[in-house]
């Protein structure tokens, strides 16, 4: 079935408001509260999303321009995350909101009725505009369940996690490059157990490696938001096991992941 840019487009809009309601009451002080993310508060988190929206926006519409971007970023080694939270750290809460705000709308509007295919620059390879959406989406997942255990907030899982799932899944060559590891050739079974009862599946049903739990737990994996040791996961087969040790569906550095 043809992948759906504005059924994506929705979902995003929907994990949107999930992070702005938990934003809404913050004031200053509370907008600097540590989050579990090693040296980030809980303005990192909003202000990381709020300038990737920005420049997800600039590889769609002046591709050129975000290359000389991207490149002048990257140019000062791979810690550019962290250095883009330092730019921003006199931002008051008020401010973030409503850059976060401008940015997703800009963003939302941007993609509206672009072909799903159609490929863009980012800082890892390139991508299709169905995946750059994708990656919005696990980004404000992932960003707003550090913002969530901040804030002790309990999210209901949603079938929204199916699409940072098949990122986790699809990043698999790329977690063991991020790691100077050959992709490995032994297929990987995945079962989830999505929150509306469904079961998602990837892979060779007859592997011997193999990767089964909740959707929740595998994205929090494959975000680095838990460790999968501290999970529900079962995880069989060596080569299973090196990746899901190292599975990382965002672009950049590889992630320290958490105590």
């Amino acid at each position: 079935m043809p992948v759906s840019l504005d059924a994506l487009l929705d979902d995003l809009v929907a994990e949107t408001a999930d992070v702005e309601a938990m934003l809404a009451p913050l004031d200053d002080d509370g907008i600097a509260r540590p989050t579990p993310a090693a040296g980030w508060d809980i303005r990192d988190q909003v202000t990381h999303l709020a300038f990737f929206d920005q420049t997800a926006t600039q590889a769609a519409v002046d591709p050129d321009g975000f290359r000389l971007a991207a490149a002048a970023l990257m140019a000062d080694g791979m810690d550019f995350p962290d250095r883009v939270a330092a730019r921003h750290k006199d931002l008051g809460a008020d401010e973030i909101r409503v850059w976060f705000r401008r940015a997703r709308t800009v963003f939302v509007t941007a993609f509206r009725g672009r072909d799903p295919r159609a490929r863009l620059p980012w800082f890892g390879p390139d991508m299709s505009v169905a995946s750059s959406v994708t990656a919005r989406i696990m980004e404000t997942w992932a960003h707003g369940q550090d913002i969530a255990d901040t804030l002790g907030v309990t999210r209901v899982p949603t079938d929204r996690l199916r699409h940072i799932a098949h990122l986790g899944v699809s990043t698999t060559a790329f977690s063991f490059g991020l790691h100077d590891r050959p992709a490995p050739v032994v297929p990987i079974r995945v079962v989830l157990h999505a929150p509306s009862g469904d079961r998602w599946t990837w892979g060779d049903g007859a592997a011997a490696d193999r990767v089964e739990g909740t959707a929740l737990d595998f994205c929090l994996a494959v975000t680095q938001r838990r460790l999968a040791s501290d999970t529900g996961l079962v995880v069989r087969g060596p080569v299973a096991e090196e990746w899901i040790g190292i599975a990382q569906a965002f672009a950049g550095a590889p992630g320290r992941g958490r105590a």
